[in-house]
């Protein structure tokens, strides 16, 4: 007997009642998506935090061009800002004498007064801030004199600093000093006294050391407020040494300003605003982004 009679001879099964007139219905396997496109996401991000900005920007340019395009304007309008100041615009490192440089090298020496300040401040603020913060006597002795400093104005402080140091250099970084300092001081020593109580008793049931208690459980802790005092520091010493080179010369962005406005330059002035107000950004963004960094996973962050 062949395969096919075989085959042919076999019975087929019986459809029961519940199968009579019942379909197969093939359940359809769901496609796995498709990878997102990291370029276009990333331009998506872009887009969203680029052209908001830039269209309010060329908004207030037209709307500026035509208050200040007049004859009768007090102000420069863009126009005229970009002939008159097109050298200070395209290239910011020209070096043509002494005196005569670029706004990027004026900002340079203006950040490095800041970074010698500013890091002095930052060292001594969080130090001062732990002891108030850990001592209540040290907060009882020391946040009075804090709280009536810090609302010294900066260039208060000059006069004392040129008498003291005998020189414009060092009298401006002390400015900053005294300016970016009190911030620190108040958010370290909030940060300090805001540690959880079971922190605290974690630390004595494993018995550690002061400085395994300071590494481990204070900086962690109070990182969130150390850097919120950080960041607002680091925008009052930008504010201070602009303010602290009008008065003490030199060749950073401050005397640029103050020499401009005696030479009658109003365009370098404005553009002058423009590269401050840029640099301020960025060392904001700076300290913000390394404080979001260093504080992830942290309790208060």
């Amino acid at each position: 007997m062949s395969l096919t009679a075989l085959k042919s001879e076999t019975p087929s099964p019986r459809k029961t009642g519940a199968q009579t007139g019942a379909e197969i219905v093939r359940l359809a396997v769901p496609r796995r998506a498709a990878p997102p496109n990291r370029l276009a996401t990333l331009g998506r991000n872009l887009a969203v935090v680029i052209v908001p900005p830039a269209i309010v920007l060329l908004l207030l340019l037209g709307l500026w061009e035509l208050a200040c395009g007049g004859p009768g304007a007090t102000l420069p309008p863009p126009s005229t800002i970009w002939n008159e100041a097109r050298d200070l615009i395209v290239d910011p490192f020209f070096v043509n004498g002494p005196q005569d440089i670029g706004l990027g090298w004026r900002v340079l020496t203006s950040l490095q007064r800041v970074a010698i300040g500013f890091g002095l401040a930052a060292m001594v603020g969080i130090a001062l801030g732990v002891v108030v913060g850990q001592s209540v006597w040290a907060m009882r002795g020391l946040d009075p004199i804090f709280q009536v400093l810090r609302t010294v104005p900066p260039l208060a402080w000059l006069p004392i600093a040129l008498a003291a140091f005998r020189d414009s250099s060092p009298s401006a970084v002390f400015v900053i000093f005294i300016t970016a300092i009190w911030p620190v001081i108040i958010n370290t020593a909030v940060g300090v006294r805001n540690i959880p109580q079971d922190y605290r008793n974690v630390a004595k049931v494993l018995r550690l050391n002061p400085l395994e208690f300071f590494a481990k459980i204070m900086l962690p802790a109070a990182a969130p407020y150390i850097f919120t005092g950080l960041r607002i520091g680091v925008g009052l010493s930008w504010l201070a040494i602009v303010a602290a080179e009008m008065l003490t010369g030199g060749v950073g962005i401050g005397f640029f300003i103050w020499d401009a406005w005696n030479s009658s330059r109003l365009s370098d002035i404005i553009v002058a605003l423009v590269y401050i107000g840029v640099v301020g950004f960025i060392l904001d963004r700076l300290v913000a982004g390394i404080g979001a960094f260093v504080t992830r996973g942290t309790a208060a962050a």
